[in-house]
């Protein structure tokens, strides 16, 4: 079944056709006009009551047809979720950061949404993978202690906003020491006044523009990237503390609870757990609850080659991204234009299947789709699906999602 899926105009998204959501979304459907001047953001694909999926020819939601169909999720699916799609499937289209923030566990998640409903609104956790359809630019996870203690020798400003001349001496052997002195730098950086982190980076600003040989190694072009963006905040000092981390197209990151992260430009599929809970604490005009975050985080130290997700092979066309949670797992297949016939992979779990590229016609339930790029389709749990390739065709690429049991 093609569904109709939900865009959301965050300010940070990517403008009119330079989003990759609007693009797909053209190409899909040729009455969607974009407007230059709109940002679309996200594509959401699923059933988050904020962003739901319609059934593209008929007047119900994927939802509705969810709750009114039995065995379609497909049995082990229903045995541990009911009948509720757990994840949330999305295309993202990103022209500057993101909140800096983290996102529970399930424990802390309930704990949070009874506390402050308002702020949490439910009780799940949020574990979320990002797959790159451009050069992807994040932040992601703590550097190894080395490498931030160099930034806090290296940049006066950094140890003046972190409010101490030099890191307190700690054993490197000893992870529990290494984690206290992280925890202990980064909290005072982030619970500083929002006046000294203001003028610290304006002096480290005016610094760094009559620098000739530091800029790189500084990442001076993506402090004032920053900067521009959100003038003042202390989110720009964390570039310090976290991974930059670029991501190829194909290349992906998978966040668990309590990781440090934002996503700061380019294009790519995410797959997470369906949940709204974001703690944030920088690059924000958003509610910031600091004290919650700095309590969870996880201050783990990690090299940036650490950081990225592998996929596995399963056949000529198909690798598998399955992390290590049950609520969602993503498969890349690419379809060169000389496989002229290709059957996905049965899954024995309902998914939903993304076009990024290429046109062909999918047999599915005796259903005959043409697809184009930026077309959406509901597949039930345990059902066989034909792709025919057209001659002389582009090659195909599409990313599907669904459970990983």
């Amino acid at each position: 079944m093609e569904l109709k899926c939900s865009i959301q105009n965050y300010l940070w998204g990517k403008q009119g056709l330079n989003s990759i959501v609007a693009a797909l979304m053209k190409s899909a459907d040729p009455e969607f006009i974009p407007k230059k001047e709109v940002p679309y953001a996200e594509l959401w694909m699923g059933t988050h009551p904020n962003g739901p999926s319609f059934l593209k020819h008929q007047n119900i939601s994927l939802n509705e047809y969810i709750q009114s169909n039995s065995n379609i999720l497909g049995n082990k699916v229903e045995e541990i979720y009911g009948k509720k799609l757990p994840f949330l499937f999305k295309v993202l289209s990103i022209n500057k950061a993101l909140s800096i923030q983290v996102h529970p566990n399930k424990e802390q998640a309930e704990k949070l949404h009874e506390a402050q409903p308002e702020l949490y609104k439910d009780a799940n956790h949020k574990p979320e993978m990002a797959i790159a359809l451009t050069e992807f630019e994040a932040l992601y996870g703590f550097r190894p202690m080395d490498e931030i203690s160099f930034y806090i020798q290296k940049i006066p400003e950094l140890r003046a906003a972190i409010g101490v001349d030099n890191i307190p001496r700690y054993n490197s052997s000893i992870e529990k020491e290494v984690q206290n002195v992280l925890k202990s730098c980064f909290t005072s950086l982030v619970t500083q006044s929002p006046q000294i982190i203001f003028e610290q980076l304006s002096k480290f600003r005016k610094r760094l523009s009559i620098m000739d040989e530091d800029r790189q190694s500084l990442h001076a072009d993506l402090i004032e990237r920053l900067h521009s963006d959100y003038p003042g905040d202390v989110g720009c000092f964390s570039i310090y503390f976290f991974n930059y981390i670029k991501l190829q197209p194909g290349e992906a990151i998978y966040i668990g609870a309590n990781e440090p992260h934002t996503y700061l430009f380019g294009d790519c599929i995410e797959c997470m757990a369906c949940s709204d809970n974001v703690v944030r604490a920088g690059l924000t005009s958003k509610i910031k609850d600091i004290e919650t975050l700095v309590s969870m985080l996880t201050y783990i130290g990690e090299p940036v080659a650490d950081k990225k997700f592998k996929a596995l092979r399963e056949d000529e066309c198909t690798q598998i991204f399955r992390p290590p949670i049950q609520d969602f797992a993503v498969a890349k297949i690419t379809i060169a234009p000389e496989i002229l016939s290709y059957n996905l992979i049965q899954r024995n779990s309902a998914s939903i299947l993304i076009i990024i590229d290429g046109k062909a016609e999918i047999l599915h339930s005796q259903i005959l789709h043409r697809v184009n790029p930026g077309s959406i389709l509901f597949i039930e749990a345990n059902k066989s699906v034909n792709i025919k390739m057209p001659s002389n065709s582009a090659p195909m690429l599409i990313f599907q999602a669904f459970v990983n049991i």
